[in-house]
């Protein structure tokens, strides 16, 4: 659910600063699995795709050691300004393997073919009008024999107790304007297809389950984040006339309720996929 790499679809979730604090508050909820589930080796020359604020980049920087190191590629400048601004706050020393981000299109990824040992992306393919192509280019980049990890949406999955209609009534409107924008809500389920068709081979698939109660710990923090999700598109599906601004307001306090009600829970999964550049 982060920004997209690829001009010819349109953004869901924009860029304002709302937007970023909501993507920085994803990753701290969810880069630590994420980065054992890429699992970089010490000496890997990485590439994430679609890097965003770059949290998540100097995460795996950090797993690296002397001779490795980390790129990241992201359309929006001001997307890789607002990431430094927040790792100069968070302040200590830097790691011992530089991070370099890069104004670039997933398209035409400006690196030489079989540069990289393994390639990642997340919550990106479901924002680009054409996630064959950007993972043809993510072939094209990594070695033979390469790894490539990816985590995407499927937002169907979602799954609230008790039962948020307003929400689940928004929800789909959303993967609708999604759409209508050129990306794709759903796009979690066709991961192995589109690997195998950009030529990969060794494609395994997996589920990253979330699940939250009231009272434990991410529960009102993954909530809310669905609740950034639904606001930041408010003008969106409001402008396009798939909700009105009621609509939307139901559906947020009926979200804001949630993270009250002392029964509630609130379940989604994933969808993960690692695969290989055949040698």
């Amino acid at each position: 659910m982060k920004g997209p790499t690829l001009s010819h679809a349109s953004y869901i979730h924009g860029t304002s600063p709302d937007e970023q604090a909501r993507l920085a508050g994803l990753n701290r909820l969810t880069n630590a699995d994420f980065v054992a589930f890429v699992d970089p080796r010490p000496r890997d020359r990485v590439l994430e795709i679609g890097c965003g604020l770059g949290l998540l980049a100097r995460e795996v920087a950090g797993r690296l050691g002397p001779g490795g190191s980390v790129a990241g590629v992201e359309l929006r400048p001001e997307q890789i300004e607002a990431g430094a601004r927040l790792a100069k706050t968070a302040g200590g020393a830097p790691g011992p393997v530089p991070v370099r981000l890069v104004v670039g299109d997933a398209r035409a990824l400006p690196f030489c073919d079989a540069s990289f040992d393994l390639v990642y992306c997340r919550y990106l393919l479901e924002h680009v009008a054409d996630p064959a192509r950007v993972l043809r280019e993510s072939l094209r980049v990594l070695v033979p024999g390469g790894r490539l990890r990816v985590q995407e949406n499927d937002i169907t999955l979602v799954r609230l107790d008790p039962p948020c209609p307003a929400f689940e009534r928004v929800w789909e409107l959303f993967a609708e304007l999604q759409r209508r924008l050129g990306g794709d809500a759903l796009v979690g389920r066709r991961l192995f297809a589109l690997l195998r068709r950009a030529g990969f081979e060794s494609v395994e698939l997996a589920l990253a389950p979330e699940v939250h109660w009231h009272g434990s710990p991410r529960h009102e923090p993954w909530v809310r984040n669905l609740m950034g999700n639904v606001g930041g598109a408010r003008s969106g599906l409001v402008g396009a006339g798939l909700a009105s601004e009621r609509e939307v307001d139901a559906a947020l306090a009926e979200l804001e309720g949630l993270i009250h009600e002392p029964d509630a829970s609130a379940t989604f999964s994933w969808n993960r996929a690692a695969a290989r550049r055949p040698a």
